[in-house]
């Protein structure tokens, strides 16, 4: 009897295929690539702000390859250590580890790769300032940041670190020298980061609550300030001083009068939803404040980038 073992084999053929896709699909989850995405998008305008005409574009293409390696592979490593906290919270319950999409051993390993090589490759197609620029970051993000979460409010401020060092990384891909414009770029996007991750956290501070998180969005005093006064207070001061620091190009010279005029309004509209907040202390509001604060960002990057050429 002939038995026809082509649909058998065709099935199989096709869910393995699915299963690639599906493993696939989940190692890029665990890189986080919207916030690589914008590593990336802050790394080359330090680049483009720092490096002389004509760019050395093969320089910029190995500087984003490596940095987004190296926050990819942070990324990877900050969901292995949070894997317990991130099954107990609805908004990370689905991230392929707690999911069980991927194991523990292949996602380790895929995080210590992605880091390894992406300095290794920072060291041997750029150098060795920006290659450890992203070894700080990395250490910085997985080692001092990720345990600090589970233990101190304070982790906020300490994350904001690593997440202002791409740009400085662009610079001294461009100059191998960490100057003033690499240190103003580091001040914007250090200052940028506190309302907007105050806002994320206050939308989702049950979930954090879940996970054990003590943030500051969920700490009050007793005879003092609630904790939506308190992360209120702690927005506008941020984005306070978010003004005079996102003018230090200009100063420094490398922008013009557009610049100047821009990144006053948007900081003046950036301040004025974050009292906002204060004012109202709900979910609406903080909602708002993070659609303002993902708009500022590459809005004030990239006319700093076009002024800068202009002049």
């Amino acid at each position: 009897m002939n038995i026809d073992v082509t649909l058998p084999e065709s099935v199989s053929a096709d869910a393995l295929r699915s299963s690639a896709r599906s493993r696939s699909a989940a190692f890029s989850e665990l890189t986080k690539p919207r916030i690589t995405l914008m590593v990336v998008m802050t790394t080359a305008a330090g680049y483009m702000l720092t490096a002389t005409a004509p760019w050395d574009w093969l320089l910029l293409l190995n500087t984003l390859l490596g940095t987004a390696m190296v926050a990819s592979g942070a990324a990877t490593l900050n969901q292995v250590i949070e894997k317990r906290t991130d099954a107990r919270m609805k908004r990370t319950a689905n991230r392929p580890i707690p999911s069980g999409r991927l194991s523990i051993q292949e996602a380790l390993l895929f995080g210590v790769v992605l880091g390894v090589a992406g300095m290794a490759y920072l060291a041997w197609t750029v150098n060795l300032l920006t290659a450890s620029l992203g070894a700080a970051t990395l250490a910085l993000y997985v080692f001092v940041y990720t345990p600090m979460k589970r233990v101190s409010s304070l982790a906020t401020i300490i994350g904001a670190v690593p997440g202002a060092m791409p740009p400085m990384m662009g610079c001294t891909a461009a100059v191998d020298d960490i100057g003033p414009l690499a240190w103003a770029l580091f001040g914007i996007l250090f200052f940028w980061q506190m309302p907007h991750f105050l806002a994320i956290a206050w939308l989702y501070r049950s979930d954090y609550q879940k996970g054990g998180f003590p943030l500051l969005t969920l700490a009050s005093i007793e005879g003092g300030p609630s904790a939506g006064s308190r992360t209120a207070q702690q927005m506008v001061l941020y984005a306070a001083a978010l003004i005079p620091v996102s003018i230090l190009p200009n100063v420094l010279g490398a922008s013009g009068l557009l610049y100047f005029v821009s990144a006053l309004v948007l900081g003046l509209v950036f301040l004025a939803y974050s009292f906002a907040f204060g004012y109202r202390q709900d979910a609406r509001a903080a909602r708002r404040l993070l659609l303002v604060s993902v708009v500022y960002l590459p809005v004030v990057l990239l006319l700093l980038v076009v002024d800068h050429l202009m002049i």
